[in-house]
């Protein structure tokens, strides 16, 4: 439950108001480095890059905590749904306070909030005609008197005898199930909205081995369909600013055509369906819930209401974000898996219920983070997970850099130690932290750690210096208005090396001071202002290392607000002001800790797993060579003088 916020921030008309989200995680298990960079770290860079720029800015995000893989895992841990998600919930937070992920509000989708507005969301959908019921067969467990979602029915793979394959995926091939044996009637008007490629044999009910029974049931629809024009009129609009892959992932669905989707499951775990509504049954959906991907983006809203609002289930606070397309523009973050729903069923959902909501105006999907050449894996303890990061030793920015100038923004990426240790000793100590200590220390020794005043001297080098910087900055600006992460880190590194290049320009030395002193007092202010201004675009990718660098300028921590200017005039510090203490900013990692490291993380097992993998696609092509060779062969058979293929 929320608590009303003293003084929450709210968007103000006429200014620049940034809402950003990144994807609920789902709350039954623990994140690997690929979930984190591919939403929640990418969406605090960008946070912090806005309120950097002096934007009003909410980033909200939270837990997900429906459906029935929480029901599924609750079993296995023998404990209920609601004690699974509190303890999964207080797992995430860690972590990403562990990250220093700077959320505004972190909820979860429990609450009577989001109940709420869910509830009054589909009550509008309903009303306006854009809700349908269908009656479809789904199995029934006799035992305990339920029907049964498809995770909740195990039995044996049809296609490949797995024995322990889900009504839903089997483990064993990857194909898609179905928890019962299609039987094709003349009648069946309806049956699954997507068959799956293979069924379940001798079924049986995961929670007491009943076999369970094929029923008719009930379930609600949403007519995507109904809402295509209005979806396609919105997509061809808000898309200009949309990533490629983005763009080409919605418009793939739309040209197949929209089709209802189902809303509703067979579950306990979740929002229920709302009661005493014209023409809709309370009976019969009284043990059915909303569909978790119905519900979880309406957990955006819902999460915000818990800052804005509290505990007040009457107020309205929040919609001056939602429902506010006028004055608030929305940035969403997520993995490109989870890009359909952001696109098509959440605006839907939106459109549907003819409000002004605030709709997407800027998405940001990433592919794919793999682990040194293969997958991570819980399971197999293969890759580094959230929880583990601490058992490193290595700063938590080291770990935020990395993974955000290796951010897989348009293919794959992958995840590499020997890659790590390099940035790490190379780009951020060699460069970023060479900058840093060699000035402050010259500064503390020859200057009293007092910045000198640089007005006695000026020459067209340190002009065009400063010329060069504000070029940079242009380009860094760009870059992540345009949420160009990796580029933006490219950036940071670039700006930091033009200040190397001032130092070694100017031979900054004791010689210097010596025979120029009015020149190197110059120089020295110069590149303590160029290290105030390397800091503050270093703050949305590592916020601990930026806000030392400025403890270090002389700038207290409870004075220090990050600016990222329009234009840098080399001004920002003052002559006569005093420095802080020089500290390291990074520490050498040695080349040897790689192998450590991924001997720790998954070695024996990530071999195994490249093995067995390179093994399934060695199969996979002598199948397809031997269906080739027999094909050629019937072929010859049939007619001698026939070429081969």
């Amino acid at each position: 439950m929320g608590s009303i916020t003293n003084s929450p921030l709210l968007p103000e008309a006429g200014k620049r108001n940034i809402l950003i989200t990144s994807a609920l995680p789902y709350c039954n298990n623990v994140v690997h480095l690929g979930n984190i960079i591919g939403s929640v770290l990418s969406a605090d860079c960008f946070a912090r890059f806005c309120r950097a720029r002096g934007f009003k800015t909410l980033y909200v995000c939270g837990s997900d905590e429906y459906g029935t893989a929480s029901e599924t895992k609750a079993l296995e841990e023998k404990t209920t749904p609601a004690e699974l998600c509190s303890k999964y919930h207080e797992i995430h937070k860690r972590i990403y306070s562990d990250f220093s992920i700077s959320f505004d509000v972190y909820g979860r989708t429990s609450t009577e909030q989001h109940t709420q507005i869910v509830q009054d969301i589909f009550t509008k959908l309903w009303e306006n005609g854009f809700i349908e019921e269908r009656a479809s067969i789904q199995p029934y467990c006799p035992t305990h008197h339920s029907f049964l979602a498809d995770r909740f029915v195990e039995g044996i793979c049809s296609i490949c005898g797995y024995n322990d394959a889900r009504g839903d995926q089997c483990d064993g091939c990857g194909n898609l199930l179905d928890p019962l044996e299609p039987v094709a009637e003349a009648n069946d008007v309806v049956g699954h909205e997507a068959k799956g490629t293979g069924f379940l044999k001798s079924p049986r009910c995961k929670l007491d081995g009943t076999t369970p029974e094929a029923r008719s049931t009930k379930h609600l629809y949403l007519r995507l369909d109904l809402l295509e024009d209005d979806i396609k009129s919105w997509f061809n609009v808000a898309k200009e600013q949309w990533s490629s892959n983005c763009v080409a992932i919605t418009q793939s669905w739309l040209s197949k055509g929209l089709e209802s989707r189902s809303i509703t499951r067979d579950l306990k775990w979740g929002v229920p369906i709302p009661k005493g509504l014209k023409g809709l049954s309370d009976e019969e959906y009284e043990n059915k819930v909303f569909y978790v991907w119905f519900d979880a983006c309406i957990g955006y809203p819902s999460i915000t209401k818990t800052y804005t609002d509290g505990d007040d289930l009457s107020g309205t606070k929040w919609e001056k974000w939602w429902k506010n397309p006028e004055d608030v523009t929305l940035y969403q973050f997520m993995g490109k898996d989870n890009v359909p729903f952001h696109s098509i069923v959440f605006p839907a959902s939106q459109l549907g219920t003819r409000e002004n909501w605030t709709k997407v105006s800027r998405f940001s999907p990433t592919e794919y983070l793999n682990y040194e050449g293969g997958k991570f894996s819980k399971s197999r303890n293969i890759g580094v997970f959230g929880t583990a990061v601490k058992d490193t030793g290595i700063d938590t920015d080291v770990w935020r850099f990395y993974l955000l100038s290796r951010r897989p923004e348009t293919s794959d990426a992958e995840f590499l130690w020997q890659d790590f240790i390099d940035i790490n000793n190379n780009d951020l100590l060699k460069n970023l932290g060479n900058l840093s200590q060699r000035v402050m220390k010259f500064c503390h020794a020859n200057f009293d750690a007092t910045i000198p005043d640089r007005h006695n001297y000026t020459d067209e080098a340190l002009e065009k210096h400063k010329a060069d910087v504000n070029s940079l900055l242009q380009t860094y600006l760009s870059n992540m208005e345009a949420i160009r992460i990796r580029q933006g880190a490219n950036n940071i590194l670039a700006l930091s090396a033009l200040g190397n290049q001032l130092l070694q320009h100017n031979k900054l030395s004791n010689q210097l001071i010596k025979e120029e002193p009015d020149r190197c007092a110059a120089v020295v202010t110069l590149a303590l202002n160029h290290i105030h201004l390397v800091a503050n675009i270093l703050s949305p990718y590592a916020p601990n290392t930026a806000s030392s660098m400025l403890t270090q300028l002389g700038v207290p921590e409870e004075k220090q607000v990050f600016s990222i200017p329009d234009i840098w005039t080399g001004d920002a510090l003052k002559p006569g002001e005093k420095l802080g203490t020089p500290t390291l900013l990074f520490s050498q990692i040695p080349a040897s800790r790689a192998q450590e490291w991924q001997e720790m993380f998954g070695g024996d097992e990530l071999k195994k797993l490249k093995a067995l993998e390179a093994e399934k696609a060695a199969a996979k092509k002598a199948a397809k060579q031997k269906k080739k060779d027999e094909k050629n062969a019937k072929k010859a058979a049939e007619d001698p003088a026939a070429p081969s293929t």
